[in-house]
């Protein structure tokens, strides 16, 4: 079982890593509100030759399910863009939020236009590595928010070998019960390719993207560290930086 987290000092990844002891890290390759292109990684061979694996999180506001073409084309790119940085890293795969679109109407073409991106990849030889797609916490008319949803999702792109991230915290907080959970997806989706494990600061179906360490969170631990046991994919801690270490170790503890 390979355990991790996020990485807060993108200037030395590996270095982070090996400082937590972490079997992998999750990194970004361009700063996460921008639309900048990637930029080759100055410690690229030192990363790629690394035993610590890594996952790539894509920048946050890379919408493909979105109708308005001036949000799904850039988008488009910029999956194409970050899937090939991650490569240049050796990166297992991309991940990337399932978007929204602006009402329950514009749903079926929302799941058309992710379609579309894997078709029009596809046409260009594929990504670079496996796009792993997010379950999301919140927002109105969300492409994976709930697991129906998901489901419809995954008629959409299940073909193209599309991946898929469980982030407990967004489930939690997105009104999907956290028992059973691996079971669930996986009837869904047949896969989990990697785990965020983070606990919520905020209620059970509170729509509230806010993580928290297991210690203070409102998500009993141990059904953090059952899917972490159960789900046989990477896991990746999103917690708070001061509380990461104490996660980790819990999870060491009590993952056998």
């Amino acid at each position: 079982m390979r355990i991790g987290a996020h990485v807060r000092e993108d200037s030395d990844p590996i270095g982070f890593g090996e400082k937590l002891g972490a079997d992998v890290i999750q990194m970004f390759v361009v700063d996460p509100q921008s639309w900048d292109k990637p930029k080759p990684h100055p410690l690229a061979e030192e990363i790629k030759a690394s035993e610590i694996d890594v996952v790539v999180h894509s920048s946050y506001q890379i919408n493909v399910a979105s109708l308005n073409n001036r949000l799904r084309m850039p988008s488009r790119n910029a999956v194409a863009q970050q899937a090939k940085a991650a490569a240049e890293l050796g990166a297992f795969g991309l991940v990337v939020h399932g978007g929204h679109v602006r009402s329950d109407a514009e749903m079926v073409e929302g799941f058309v236009n992710w379609r579309k991106l894997f078709e029009r990849q596809q046409d260009k030889g594929g990504f670079a590595v496996p796009i792993l797609i997010e379950n999301t916490a919140g927002g109105n008319h969300a492409m994976a928010r709930y697991f129906d949803d998901i489901g419809r999702l995954w008629d959409a792109v299940g073909d193209f070998g599309a991946g898929f991230c469980l982030d407990t915290c967004h489930a939690w907080a997105g009104g999907e019960e956290l028992v059973g959970i691996v079971e669930r997806i996986k009837a869904i989706t047949g896969r989990i390719d990697l785990v965020h494990l983070n606990s919520s600061r905020d209620a059970f179906d509170s729509g509230a993207d806010r993580h928290a360490n297991f210690s203070d969170g409102t998500i009993d631990p141990q059904l953090l560290a059952e899917v972490c046991r159960t789900a046989g994919a990477p896991v990746i801690l999103e917690t708070p930086a001061e509380g990461v270490a104490e996660d980790l170790a819990y999870l060491r503890e009590h993952v056998g």
